[in-house]
């Protein structure tokens, strides 16, 4: 079985639908979203549309939550405030009820599925550093856990020994005397300084992680924000990756 995992899309359509395609190539049997469909891009409704016709797994990010009012967006830096406002607004009826719908965090065949951290999901914390890694290893038991929400790619190691390790490859062996956290990046609005759009495919017969890097037409998905007088600041964003 080959899964593919993705998260952050945050309403680039572009960005999706490219990343989308080059998965047309894999031979995909599983698709996964770990939230933030909506948030920051111009396309809210077609973005949900395609990831709830496309992913088996489906849950829900502190954007998509924002964008429902279900979260205090006191903490949020101004643009990405008036994002929320603008989404909220124009996401369809039956857009909200599917968001509504969908869970914080899942668990399946010993991988756990979540947008923030395994550690109160509901507080949209991140996992930056290798004691925020080492206090999250100790809130789940399975042996992958894929995470999203910080826009930066990572794979992280922890051994029997409870010893921690960043691993810089693209590509992992999951290896039976390791547990897993791994980062998937962001489809939408990548922050790790390379403006292609990320996501990971797990190989389960073949026990390997890859993570996979798509460029896409950031000019459009520019044009259309623009458009939407979303903040240049956003807009701008997308080419550099930050």
């Amino acid at each position: 079985m080959r899964i593919a995992i993705i998260s952050d899309v945050h309403a680039n359509l572009e960005a999706l639908e490219a990343c989308l395609d080059r998965l047309e190539k894999e031979k995909i049997d599983f698709f996964v979203s770990l939230g933030d469909i909506v948030g920051y891009g111009a396309d809210p409704n077609r973005c949900t549309e395609i990831i709830k016709d496309k992913c088996k797994i489906s849950l829900v990010g502190n954007h998509d939550y924002a964008a429902l009012g279900h979260l205090d967006i006191s903490y949020f830096n101004p643009y990405a405030k008036k994002s929320v406002l603008w989404t909220g607004t124009n996401l369809t009826e039956e857009n909200r009820e599917y968001l509504e719908s969908l869970e914080m965090y899942t668990v399946e065949k010993e991988i756990r599925y979540i947008h923030s951290t395994p550690l109160r999901p509901e507080d949209w914390n991140y996992i930056f550093t290798v004691h925020d890694a080492r206090v999250n290893f100790s809130h789940f038991s399975e042996k992958l856990c894929f995470i999203g929400h910080s826009h930066q790619p990572v794979f992280i190691l922890m051994n029997s020994k409870e010893e921690i390790f960043v691993h810089n490859s693209q590509t992992l062996t999951v290896d039976e005397d390791y547990r897993y956290i791994i980062n998937v990046g962001s489809v939408g609005q990548p922050r790790d300084g390379n403006p292609e759009s990320s996501f990971v495919i797990y190989d389960v017969d073949a026990g390997s992680i890859e993570l996979v890097r798509v460029p896409y037409n950031i000019a459009l998905t520019q044009t259309k924000m623009n458009k939407a007088q979303i903040h240049p600041f956003l807009v701008e964003r997308l080419a550099y990756g930050r």
